[in-house]
């Protein structure tokens, strides 16, 4: 396991809105670098008591005063807006906002139901959508500037089996991505977003069966998966201002090639 390189202040001064970050997925990978980095943090996610356990932790290792913490459903407009307007009310303002929320599972076209596609659909797409609508509004109400920050997936170019719904999603944040840098670029806001390939984590396992997993690691140039924090390096660079000139862009976090 390769370690994450120390912090270099990235985010000094700005305060980070991240969703879905409790538990050691890319998520939590993302709320330790962007402390690591200086910033202050609001997390927020759909389980409260992993999301309690993960406040807890980190206001013991970076301090009580730089972490704050708020259930959020991305699938409940009034959730995200509570996140927003709760982190304003905590630290003054948001600087950064990065949309971690998301959903997967597996089936195949032909077995795959209306219910199983709209839920896909809501957490990573809506809720994308949903998060990054509140922050924009409350970013042009500061005056403008600041930085968004997508969790796409390179499923949003690439088909995988049993994959439509997710890979629709993520296709789907990466458009939104784009037109939503242009209609804020005028404020000085920038919309970013990654597009990891594998990212091995608890969850992953959870829902993709060991042997696809395997086969996906063959195909990495590096023979392994990524560890999250290598993700979040790449989100935290694009949430910095060493991303300045970068807008609607989608980076891809992989070393898989066709």
């Amino acid at each position: 396991m390769i370690a994450p390189p120390a912090g270099r202040d990235l985010l000094a001064g700005k305060v980070v809105v991240l969703t879905a970050a409790a538990g050691t997925g890319i998520g939590g990978a993302v709320a330790r670098r962007c402390l690591d980095e200086g910033a202050r943090l609001a997390i927020s996610d759909a389980h409260g008591a992993r999301l309690a356990i993960t406040q807890a932790e980190l206001a013991d290792a970076y301090g009580a005063d730089l972490v704050w913490a708020a259930d959020c459903d991305v699938t409940s407009e009034s959730q995200v807006q509570a996140l927003i307007d709760g982190a304003v009310s905590r630290f003054g303002r948001i600087d950064v906002m990065i949309n971690n929320a998301g959903l997967g599972g597996t089936a195949p076209v032909t077995e795959m139901t209306d219910e199983q596609w709209l839920k896909v659909i809501d957490v990573t797409l809506n809720g994308t959508f949903r998060c990054t609508r509140a922050a924009l509004r409350q970013m042009i109400a500061q005056g403008g500037g600041g930085a968004v920050v997508n969790n796409a997936s390179v499923l949003g170019w690439r088909a995988q089996p049993g994959q439509a719904h997710y890979a629709a999603a993520k296709a789907g944040v990466m458009a939104l991505t784009r037109c939503a840098a242009m209609d804020v670029a005028e404020h000085g806001i920038r919309v970013n977003a990654v597009a990891p390939s594998l990212v091995m984590h608890p969850f992953l396992a959870k829902v993709m069966d060991q042997q696809t997993l395997d086969d996906l690691v063959t195909k990495e140039a590096f023979g392994r998966s990524a560890e999250p924090w290598e993700v979040a390096a790449t989100m935290v660079f694009l949430a910095s201002d060493y991303a300045s000139y970068l807008t609607g862009e989608v980076i891809s976090v992989s070393s898989q090639h066709p």
